[in-house]
């Protein structure tokens, strides 16, 4: 099943059940009008959902047209908005470049940061790049949208709670962070609004391609019309989203509407190319002692989508374009 939320001029938006193919959709049935009413009682609204979206494949229901460009984030607003950083060769890199060793729990301890949730981009959102020295980057990202998910979940236990898959962008300034982090207090100012895919789609519509909590897909980035990465989702994905949520879960519990990302897609063949440009700073600085490529400008455009083997696109493509804020009158 995929889902999307249409604006519709109120805060949480018209939730969509979307047919396969991205093409058309139609409304959900009260009372399940928005993403987190359904999110809040899943076990009732699901079914009624899937009933939408076999009508919508069968053809009994026409459904309108899907403009990505009137969608919000599937999840306008989220409770929490969680991430991790389940590969390790990002973090590697990140250390190595810096010439710092990975943290001795690298491998045992998923690192994770809690984002600002209020405010969340859809997919053909502009970033706003109030001042090019703050470093502007994109993060190419696999998320997962949770349900109702008590404290102490092992891995072994988490697959329920994961109800809807989809992408993110993001977005980082990175020459914040720095100093952010030397106060010992996390990011706060570096992490600007993250964009979302137009579509979340739940696990099972993604038949073998999901797989013990990971994505096996080709995250694909294309920045100003080149494609940089082509990075696999799955394999590298030291963490699955099952150890994310065993780690997130240990001393509290979550509720429906709680969004989880991996991290920087990140895979140690540099043919795949990259899903962020620190990446490739990283890497010319490694090899070379200082970076070349520049960070995003305004009118600079960046696409991320996920494909699957069979070529299909189930989360269809964030496409974002930098601009400069509007001043205020």
């Amino acid at each position: 099943m995929k889902l999307a939320t249409l604006r519709d001029g109120t805060r949480d938006g018209r939730l969509l059940v979307v047919r396969a193919d991205g093409a058309v959709g139609a409304p959900a049935p009260a009372p399940w009008t928005s993403m987190q009413r359904a999110l809040d009682d899943w076990d009732a609204a699901a079914p009624a959902l899937r009933a939408v979206a076999a009508e919508l494949a069968a053809g009994t229901l026409d459904g309108l047209p899907i403009d990505p460009a009137r969608l919000a984030a599937p999840l306008p607003r989220a409770y929490e908005w969680v991430d991790g950083s389940a590969y390790l060769n990002h973090v590697i890199l990140v250390r190595k470049a810096r010439k710092a060793e990975p943290p001795a729990t690298l491998t045992t301890d998923p690192l994770v940061y809690q984002g600002g949730s209020g405010d969340l981009l859809g997919p053909r959102d502009p970033i706003e790049l109030p001042d090019p020295a703050w470093g502007l980057d994109y993060e190419s990202e696999v998320v997962v949208i949770l349900g109702d998910t008590p404290r102490g979940v092992a891995a072994a236990d988490a697959a329920p709670y994961v109800r809807l898959v989809m992408l993110a962008n993001d977005v980082t300034l990175r020459n914040l962070i720095p100093d952010e982090l030397a106060k010992g207090f996390g990011f706060f100012q570096s992490k600007p609004a993250t964009a979302f895919s137009p579509f979340a789609v739940t696990p099972d519509e993604l038949g073998p391609a999901w797989a013990d909590g990971r994505l096996q897909a080709r995250v694909r980035s294309t920045y100003n019309g080149q494609v940089i990465g082509d990075c696999d989702s799955g394999p590298e994905m030291h963490f699955s989203f099952h150890d994310l949520i065993a780690h997130l879960t240990k001393t509290r519990r979550y509720t429906a509407g709680t969004i989880l990302g991996s991290g920087t897609v990140s895979n140690a063949d540099r043919a795949r190319g990259i899903s962020c440009l620190a990446e490739i700073r990283m890497i010319e600085t490694i090899d070379t002692g200082a970076p070349k490529t520049p960070f995003m400008k305004v009118g600079d455009r960046i696409a991320i989508e996920a494909v699957l083997a069979d070529g299909t696109s189930p989360f269809g493509t964030i496409e974002q374009v930098v601009v400069a804020p509007e001043r205020a009158s």
